[in-house]
């Protein structure tokens, strides 16, 4: 554990950046020479990165300049032949497929287009890796009212993960890092989340309606996109006409996923007999006797804190900072509300905290009166509130590194305790004002963490810490009374002190050790009836229940990093998951819980089910691509196409073929044989000049219709790569499913000023009657169906508090699948 926490050296190391200082010439000048090399090098980056904005410019301009020209040449095409190019007149108008794009034509004028592999862009997305530390949070349920909860965290080291849905979108986009306690987390393309803050200030151009052509041209990110409607509707249709709002509802029925890889006081047992925890913007309620669960959804924004107040009913929950769609800042705060009704009491510290908040705590010696908390400020600033009148107390600086926990004393609800990185703090509120003492560890080792503390029934303050040990602080003390050395092997995460005297301590190294009123070790341990409910939650984002004497079972679990993939089985109550954790899991959504899981070699970004449900395919980072039997989740067969990740796995309505959407900008089509289980390609689609984003089928099989970064709508004729231009053709093709995010069936789900990757998943409901998008703010939108009105309204629903990656509807349009990217959540909502 030390180890992992010897890291955060590295951040301040200047020891490799000395080599570029060291040469000879340097160490030989004086330190004015040096400033003056530093100065000079200064000024020449700056005159290079002005060069750069530049040909920036310069470009930007070359580029509205050839889509300038690329529609006038369209319009004089439409008017007639010219000697200049006579072929025109022979074949289809390819710009109105292309949506404004015109791509190269091979010298002999054929039909089919070239590839894009000269255009190709990198936006292959690194894989992270979870960090091996172990965290427990355990709570064993006593009678009413005397409910007993130890936490802790320990903050884990992740790679910044980044997806890009357009090759045009490349800027990167910072927000309040949700998920460490420090630092910004980096976004680039669709990867923003409701906290993202990419709202683009530009107003959107107007779509226009051409009656002659029978098309609608809309932009996107001043981009146009020509999208030709079926014959049918062409002399009906009016683009001033007004869509209306879905009858249909959503609500919110299950969410799947506990976090708690990196939080701490997240895990509570309520006298109902209800288990409270939370996971993005959602606080979850769940009933495991009765399998039920209710949702607090007061939050705009990540929750990384909880407490429950001595009467067991009022719950306080601290957020993250962020950025709501229209780019309005919001603000980190705190929410007191009542577990019974759902209801908000209380909003405290909008404003004035800063970031996020870490942890906080409700007193117990006068009723709970006042909530101490800890913001993730720089200063990390301690603030202790009269939360009924809306009243701040006193503020202070707590410290500089990291605060892990913070409670009240048992006893005197002017003591507060606060641990973290290299401190342990006692604070005495006085006159408004905390004042601190600071934990003397004497001839005791400092440890480099303090990472837990509870109290005893003597009103002695009891820490864990990274060195294994528990330490005793007499009460009213900064001294150390008690020590029990090596306690554990490595950290220890979590105490509890039971009722009847037994301590109870859980560490890095899985076990859970009781110790009695001596400190004693107790060998074995025989939990008493009255406490024999234990919840365990896990850095690994599970929550566990069982009893010390016996066997743990699993209640919550899910993902642990960000999810993209997810499919629907084509005829039962199931929907399948997988993600940058290289798990695939199959789920059950009446019952809600887990069928299977498999671990595969690589990051998982997208499924699909074959017709028959026999079968299910998985599309990796790495271009591998495999097959799983849904029964046994055995490997079935296993393929490479290419080396960037496979954005789309489809499989044809009447299961003879597969379509692969790739990221190196192919279509990789297999032909499928014996229900999925033997495959043989065919070819890939080459036409994209980006990559692959989505893809749908008609309803016959025989054509293919895809979406790219690039905002490009193709058409293909898959059992032979072929790309169809002729608009006649494609128009009135009836489409099995409708998931690609541009075309005139859909153009309305597209928001005011929308740069064109605020929108990552659609999916149009069996009956053809609603359709559902997920975006980067972490909203799930619910359109009528068709969506081909400008600026369609839509009911829109929170709970994701990052980017939601896709949607969908079950085989029997009963629920609603959407799942978060970094919230690693998956959310059930029932249509009503």
């Amino acid at each position: 554990m030390e180890d992992g926490f010897s890291s955060y050296s590295s951040l301040y190391d200047t020891s490799s950046l000395l080599q570029f200082c060291n040469d000879d010439s340097a160490s030989a000048a004086s330190s004015m020479e040096v400033t003056d090399r530093i100065a000079s090098l200064e000024q020449r980056v700056q005159m290079q990165e002005d060069e750069i904005q530049l040909l920036k410019s310069a470009l930007a301009d070359v580029v509205r300049r050839l889509n300038l020209s690329e529609e006038q040449q369209a319009m004089g095409s439409r008017r007639g032949p010219t000697k200049a190019r006579p072929m025109i007149a022979t074949l289809p108008l390819r710009p109105t497929v292309n949506n404004g794009t015109i791509l190269p034509k091979k010298g002999s004028g054929t039909l089919p287009s070239p590839s894009g592999s000269g255009s190709r862009k990198d936006t292959s997305t690194p894989g992270t890796t979870m960090s091996g530390n172990f965290m427990t949070y355990f709570w064993f349920s006593p009678p009413p009212l005397m409910s007993l909860f130890a936490y802790v965290h320990l903050p884990s080291h992740h790679s910044t993960v980044r997806r890009t849905n357009s090759n045009e979108h490349v800027g990167t986009l910072t927000r309040k890092d949700s998920g460490d306690s420090k630092g910004n987390r980096t976004r680039a393309g669709s990867t923003g989340s409701n906290s993202s803050g990419k709202k683009s200030d530009s107003k959107q151009r107007d779509p226009v309606f051409n009656a002659e052509e029978g098309y609608v041209k809309m932009y996107l990110k001043g981009r146009p996109i020509t999208m030709f409607m079926p014959k049918d509707q062409v002399e009906s249709y009016c683009l001033e006409a007004k869509a209306e709002l879905p009858i249909s509802k959503l609500k919110l029925d299950w969410v799947y996923g506990y976090r708690g890889r990196d939080c701490r006081s997240n895990l509570y047992l309520l006298p109902t007999g209800e288990t409270v925890y939370f996971i993005a913007s959602v606080v979850v309620l769940f009933n495991v006797d009765e399998q039920l669960q209710r949702h607090y959804t007061g939050h705009t924004d990540d929750i990384k804190c909880l407490a429950v107040h001595p009467d067991k009913i009022t719950i306080a929950t601290g957020q993250v900072a962020g950025t709501s769609s229209d780019g309005k800042q919001l603000a980190p705060h705190v929410r007191v509300w009542d577990s019974v009704s759902l209801n908000t009491l209380h909003v405290l510290g909008a404003g004035f905290f800063d970031r996020a908040l870490v942890c906080l705590a409700f007193s117990k010696s006068n009723g709970g009166n006042t909530l101490c908390v800890v913001d993730d400020s720089n200063d990390h600033v301690l603030s202790v509130w009269d939360w009924q009148r809306e009243d701040r107390l006193a503020e202070v600086k707590c410290s500089n590194e990291s605060v892990f926990a913070v409670d009240f004393h048992p006893t005197d609800s002017n003591i507060v305790v606060t641990c973290g990185k290299s401190h342990l703090h006692f604070w005495n509120l006085e006159k408004g004002m905390l004042v601190r003492k600071q934990g003397l560890f004497e001839k005791q080792e400092k440890p480099k963490f303090v990472l837990c503390v509870t109290f005893a029934e003597n009103g002695d303050a009891i820490t864990g810490d990274s060195s294994g040990n528990i330490l005793l602080w007499g009460k009213g003390t900064n001294r150390i009374s008690h020590v029990i050395q090596g306690a554990h092997e490595g950290s220890i995460f979590a105490l509890c002190m039971l009722r009847n005297g037994t301590l109870v301590s859980g560490g890095k190294d899985r076990r859970l050790i009781s110790w009695d009123s001596s400190y004693q070790q107790i060998q074995t341990v025989e939990v008493p009836e009255l406490f024999e409910t234990v919840l365990i939650g896990t850095t690994k984002n599970f929550v566990l229940q069982g009893s010390l004497d016996g066997e743990f079972i699993p209640i919550t679990q899910g993902h642990t990093d960000e999810l993209w993939g997810l499919a629907v089985h084509p005829w039962k109550s199931q929907f399948l998951t997988c993600g940058y954790d290289r798990q695939v899991n199959l789920w059950d959504s009446g019952s809600h819980q887990l069928i299977w899981t498999k671990t595969v070699e690589d990051a998982a970004l997208s499924a699909g089910f074959h017709p028959t449900g026999a079968v299910v395919a998985i599309g990796t980072q790495t271009g591998r691509w495999l097959v799983l039997d849904t029964d046994s989740k055995d490997l079935v067969t296993v393929h490479t196409d290419g080396n960037e990740q496979l954005s789309v796995m489809s499989y044809g309505p009447d299961g003879n073929f597969l379509a692969i959407g790739s990221h190196d900008n192919y279509i990789y089509v297999y032909a499928v044989a014996e229900n999925g289980r033997k495959y043989s390609r065919v070819g890939k689609c080459s036409g994209h000049s980006s990559f692959i984003t989505h893809l749908d089928w008609s309803v016959d099989s025989q054509y293919l219709v895809s979406n790219s970064g690039d905002y490009e709508i193709l058409y293909w004729i898959p059992s032979v790569c072929k790309q169809v231009v002729s608009v006649e053709t494609t128009r009135d093709i009836e489409w099995a499913t409708y998931t690609c995010t541009l075309g005139f069936q859909v153009f309305g789900l597209w928001p005011d000023g929308s740069d064109g990757t605020d929108v990552n998943g659609v999916s149009r409901s069996n009956d053809k009657s609603l359709l559902v998008t997920g975006d980067d703010f972490g909203k799930v939108h619910l359109f009528s169906y068709p969506c081909s009105q400008f600026r369609a309204p839509s009911h829109v629903y929170g709970g994701h508090s990052s980017h939601v990656t896709n949607v969908t509807f079950l085989y029997d349009d009963s629920y609603v699948v959407s799942t978060g990217g970094k919230d690693m959540s998956v959310m059930q909502w029932r249509i009503v």
